[in-house]
């Protein structure tokens, strides 16, 4: 039977940095888009583009291919860009799934779900940068593709983007806490992902936000998409099934 996916991106990316995993799930037998989300296109304007302005191009581009049934993926900021967008489609939805993702409550921002010193690190380079931020490599590399070497971190690292710091800072619009949506959800925790320190981790922080949930876990870090594109594909499916 074939299922319909959306992949949805985090911070740095875009949906070409998806495709990996995407031809695992295509060859699988599912349909699969990756959308780039705005403030991540060229010729974006990244000192302006906000949450908001994210979460309506995820909510145009399910639209516009008029899809249903879709299991949507959000992946790290891609959390808070589907759970900004879920309320406004959900009949279109069959599951949420959370990927290392941020599950924010009503009013909140990322910023107000990661360390403080990650915060004044963006603030520091969103004033730096136009009011954009782009992790230093050094930090990428050990504390988000741990898994690989130091090659392929170098070759990933250079297809990022920098990424809209007002993203991040903009609270979520949500009507009401995820939990409390009628749509079925999974939370998928890749163990080896430092990106949030351990002391303060995605599962159970976050995951346990969305009340009832499927937990799906596997071996890898937060860039996996990078680095295990075929492992992440195989525990999307198990996250993503019926």
């Amino acid at each position: 039977m074939s299922d319909t996916y959306v992949l949805v991106h985090g911070a740095w990316h875009t949906g070409a940095e998806m495709e990996a995993t995407a031809g695992h799930l295509r060859a699988a037998g599912h349909a699969v888009h990756c959308p780039t989300l705005a403030g991540n296109r060229p010729g974006d304007d990244r000192s302006r583009t906000g949450l908001a302005d994210a979460v309506a191009s995820l909510v145009e581009f399910v639209e516009a291919h008029d899809l249903h049934e879709v299991r949507l993926v959000g992946h790290s900021y891609g959390g808070m860009v589907i759970s900004g967008a879920a309320e406004r489609i959900a009949p279109r939805l069959r599951r949420l799934v959370y990927v290392n993702a941020f599950v924010p409550l009503p009013g909140q921002c990322l910023n107000d779900l990661v360390p403080p010193h990650y915060v004044s690190l963006f603030d520091a380079l969103a004033g730096a940068q136009d009011n954009a931020v782009m992790l230093p490599f050094e930090i990428w590399r050990e504390a988000f593709i741990n898994d690989a070497d130091l090659d392929l971190a170098r070759s990933s690292y250079a297809r990022l983007n920098p990424h809209p710091y007002r993203t991040f800072t903009d609270a979520v619009d949500l009507p009401r806490p995820l939990a409390d949506l009628p749509v079925a959800k999974s939370y998928l925790n890749c163990r080896q992902d430092t990106a949030m320190p351990h002391g303060l981790p995605w599962h159970p922080r976050l995951s346990e936000r969305l009340g009832l949930f499927r937990l799906v876990e596997c071996d890898g870090s937060h860039e996996m998409w990078f680095s295990q594109p075929r492992a992440l594909a195989d525990a999307i499916l198990q996250a993503g099934r019926d």
